[in-house]
């Protein structure tokens, strides 16, 4: 195995924190064709099917991949903004302004890259971006408030992957998870109550969170677990009695059972039951996409009012407001705390300068 060359290094590089900011990803346009490739890439993952390779190949290839991307373009099609992908474009977002909130508050040099799992900008890339940077420590943040093997752990195989192939690693830290973190429960409380004073509230809050298969629960996935109780503390932090909020699972795909109750179901019994207003609310989602924009404000509004319900309301995700942007702060700066001392412009311009004298008269070239 041939190694990455990193034969730029020279004594006297400033050295940065790397913050590696990761989410699910997104086709690079909505066309059939790259929605096509974006899913083949991450249908593919054993993170996420967990089928026979064989088996799964033929299924995903001559089956999936020939019907499901023209109907997912559809769906991209309907939220796609003139920023392209509005997961990417608030992605961005994010990344920059944590990128300022940790120039202020840091007392190192820091540098954020943003980075998809799967499609563009790749894992590698970014990683690649930090070490030109040089970031010889490097915190990992996926996005994903709650854990899951499908999501969070499958970026750490990402990153396992790409660093596998370094000559000189980098010290890791990595975050799995931050669902019961109470900035983020405060934060989300918040942008319900924001929501409520401008549209009233509703009959019922739904809280709902991208399901997984249920026997990857079973397995041990503590996913399920994890929603329960993000779920639960936001509706004690809005003091929400039992009988005004509800938690369901979305994005079901196949026919295998997965996590209960179902969105869409919900919503229908919901209305049924005598229920007039609902508001969804999408704790597991750290910036909207296809399954907000589309499956929940589009798709499943269809669902409530077509089963007799008459008010229905999205309320967005944190995105890059600047209630989310302190907790992503708020988690970095305690994860990477006493990771390396706290030097001033001066005191790290000197150990550069004497770092390099040291090596040049013990032979280095630079």
């Amino acid at each position: 195995m041939k190694f990455k060359d990193q034969s730029d290094f020279a004594h006297d590089s400033s050295e940065s924190l790397g913050v590696l900011l990761t989410n699910l990803g997104t086709p690079d346009s909505c066309r059939p064709a790259d929605v096509r490739r974006y899913l083949k890439e991450f249908l593919w993952d054993p993170r996420v099917v967990e089928l026979s390779r064989p088996l799964w190949w033929l299924l995903l290839n001559l089956v999936i991949l020939n019907t499901r991307p023209r109907r997912s373009a559809a769906a991209y099609e309907k939220i796609w903004r003139d920023t392209g992908s509005p997961l990417l474009a608030v992605s961005k977002q994010q990344a920059e302004a944590l990128q300022s909130a940790l120039d202020e508050a840091s007392g190192q040099p820091v540098t954020v890259a943003l980075a998809m799992r799967y499609g563009n900008p790749s894992i590698a890339a970014s990683l690649e971006r930090l070490r030109q940077a040089g970031a010889r420590r490097i915190l990992v943040l996926p996005l994903y408030p709650q854990y899951s093997a499908t999501t969070t752990a499958s970026t750490f195989d990402a990153v396992s992957k790409e660093l596998r192939g370094w000559r000189w690693l980098p010290e890791l830290r990595f975050i799995n998870h931050y669902h019961d973190d109470p900035g983020y429960i405060a934060a989300l409380a918040q942008s319900v109550r924001e929501f409520w004073q401008e549209h009233g509230e509703p009959g019922v809050l739904l809280m709902s969170f991208h399901g997984i298969p249920q026997d990857y629960f079973v397995a041990g996935d503590p996913y399920f677990c994890e929603c329960q109780k993000t779920g639960r503390l936001l509706a004690e932090a809005l003091n929400l009695p039992q009988a005004r909020w509800r938690i369901s699972f979305q994005s079901r795909l196949g026919p295998r059972k997965w996590l209960q109750p179902y969105t869409d179901k919900t919503l229908s019994a919901l209305a049924k039951a005598g229920t007039e207003s609902v508001h969804v609310i999408c704790p597991g989602f750290s910036a909207d996409c296809l399954e907000t924009l589309e499956e929940i404000a589009i798709e499943n509004r269809d669902h409530f009012l077509s089963a007799g319900g008459k008010h229905y309301a999205y309320i967005p995700c944190l995105n890059s407001g600047p209630a989310h942007i302190a907790v992503l702060k708020g988690l970095v700066l305690r994860h990477v705390s006493g990771w390396a001392p706290a030097l001033t412009e001066e005191e790290r311009y000197e150990q550069q300068r004497r770092c390099r004298a040291l090596a040049v008269a013990a032979g280095a070239d630079k």
